[in-house]
């Protein structure tokens, strides 16, 4: 079911949604499962361990890999989101599109995301077997939405502020940065619902770090809940980010405790999706959060009982 609410700012409807099944793919998942949306990057210069994944057979190894530490989702990207070399939409596609069709050959359920930002990328990748396409430059291209309605697959409508792709925050302002995250993410999920998107498969993302500062991803993580409470399914992607290196003082290679905490604060406001470099230790304080709100038995309870 979903609910129309004038926007804050212009005249277009701001959509929210009774909290309900995500489907992706042919999966659903309820409401109270937390889902682990694991990272494979298919580019040589990624920000965290650049190179690891540019190899095709290591690329799948690595799904062998995260696929038995329990990741739910695989979020595929062949541009990294950092300033660098032009990548061509040509050179995007031969990067993502042969290896989702290994991906799809050797796991059939399960559901596949791509990070792109272009339409014709996005069309290949959904021709090739994927099942959201997570737009993570905030509809630089509106023709991303009508592949994903073409195509019957989810979308991710996320906020970027006045970034264009591929470039870094300068002096980014807001008056109010959560305020400014919801009135985009829930513009975009109107547009994606006009442009025949189904309601199901849309989830929203603050896009930390992308068109923010430090102190902008912190204000959005703590108030995390203003866009949960909008009941479309939320993204976090807080993975190893400069938010949490500066705020901790530390490098990319040790931001993985940060990351955990930032994700538990997400999991307890009622974040559904958490992309992830480091998918079991994701796994297990999503797990730990569920059981802390009752949402999970323990695995097991002995202690004092024998």
């Amino acid at each position: 079911m979903i609910m129309d609410d004038d926007a804050a700012a212009g005249s277009e409807p701001q959509p929210r949604r009774t909290p309900g099944p995500l489907r992706l793919g042919g999966r659903e998942f309820p409401p109270e499962r937390a889902l682990v949306m694991a990272i494979v990057n298919r580019t040589p210069d990624s920000f965290y361990r650049p190179g690891v994944t540019w190899d095709e057979d290591a690329a799948l190894e690595r799904v062998h890999a995260i696929v038995a530490e329990g990741a739910d989702l695989l979020d595929i990207g062949g541009v990294p989101a950092k300033p660098g070399p032009e990548v061509t939409v040509t050179e995007e596609i031969r990067r993502i599109v042969p290896f989702i069709e290994r991906v799809r050959a050797a796991y059939p359920d399960l559901v596949i995301s791509v990070d792109t930002w272009r339409h014709e990328p996005a069309r290949a990748a959904c021709e090739a077997g994927a099942d959201l396409l997570n737009d993570t430059w905030s509809a630089w291209d509106p023709k991303v939405a009508d592949v994903a309605a073409e195509f019957g697959v989810g979308l991710v409508c996320s906020h970027v502020g006045v970034a264009l792709p591929r470039t870094r925050p300068h002096r980014a302002a807001f008056s109010d940065v959560a305020a400014d995250v919801l009135d985009r993410v829930l513009l975009l999920a109107g547009r994606a619902l006009a442009a025949g998107v189904e309601a199901d498969r849309i989830v929203i993302d603050p896009a930390h770090d992308f068109g923010k500062n430090t102190w902008h991803s912190l204000e959005v993580t703590r108030r995390l809940g203003e866009l949960t409470a909008t009941g479309w399914p939320v993204l976090m992607s807080a993975s190893r980010k400069d938010f949490v290196g500066e705020t901790l003082g530390v490098g990319v290679d040790d931001r993985l405790a940060g990351t955990l905490a930032a994700t538990a604060v997400g999991a307890w406001l009622g974040a559904r999706i958490f992309r992830a470099h480091d998918v079991l230790q994701t796994r297990q304080a999503l797990e730990m959060v569920a059981s802390i709100k009752a949402d999970r038995p323990p695995a097991r309870a002995t202690r004092g009982l024998a």
